[in-house]
């Protein structure tokens, strides 16, 4: 990523026309050829931009400015930037992002849920997380009180589709003798009421879960009793 502070003016010609006049901004030019000019406000969204791909010359303009050219490869549409002073330009190798880890996704639920296993009920232990098949890995395998090889799916709100995802995990996994009979459990933060029916329907039961409980936090309501 190239970060680039200037005193420029900026043209866009495309479908449509737009100027902004002669004044300090932030260039960003992005690693997957975006562009994007920004102030000192509006959040995060930029006065003008370039999707990619575009590409960009820099060339010797009047006056001792510096013109640089954002064109669109497809389009054809410009972003002209007039610079008359650069305050700062450096680059940075941000490498790939790992993405947004939302708070309560899945695979935190899987980890908490794998350490807490008794939630499920008592006398459950924990064969292991993510346990391989040939149509993908089932989210936690475990042993019920009576021995009992339960295969479970989380997600966080339990449609149709994840007891089908379920249905046919248990499917594979009853044709091995190492671990049949093999029940499932259905866990969700919210299970909606046609995926209840249809896993009860299957044989499969269904757990609610509870985030806040499985992180030890209290919940911090007040109680008569």
């Amino acid at each position: 990523m190239r970060l680039v502070i200037a005193r420029c003016s900026v043209d866009y010609v495309g479908r449509l026309t737009a100027h902004l006049p002669m004044a300090p901004r932030l260039i960003l030019m992005k690693a997957d050829g975006s562009v994007s000019i920004h102030a000192d406000d509006r959040a995060y969204k930029p006065l003008n931009w370039m999707n990619p791909p575009c590409t960009v010359r820099e060339k010797p303009g009047e006056d001792g400015t510096s013109v640089w050219t954002v064109t669109h490869s497809k389009s054809g549409e410009q972003l002209i930037l007039t610079i008359e002073e650069i305050l700062h330009d450096s680059s940075h190798e941000l490498g790939v992002d790992p993405g947004l880890r939302k708070d309560g996704v899945e695979a935190h639920l899987q980890e908490l849920l794998a350490k807490h296993i008794t939630t499920l009920g008592e006398g459950y232990t924990l064969i292991r997380r993510e346990y391989p098949t040939a149509i993908g890995p089932v989210d936690i395998l475990c042993r019920d009180g009576n021995g009992t090889t339960v295969a479970v799916e989380i997600k966080r709100r339990g449609e149709i589709d994840g007891v089908e995802q379920l249905t046919r995990y248990l499917e594979l996994l009853n044709r091995d003798p190492t671990l049949r009979p093999v029940r499932g459990v259905f866990a969700a933060q919210e299970i909606r009421p046609q995926a209840r029916v249809l896993a009860t329907d299957r044989g499969i039961a269904c757990v609610t879960l509870d985030y806040d409980a499985l992180r030890g936090i209290k919940k911090d309501e007040m109680t008569l009793f």
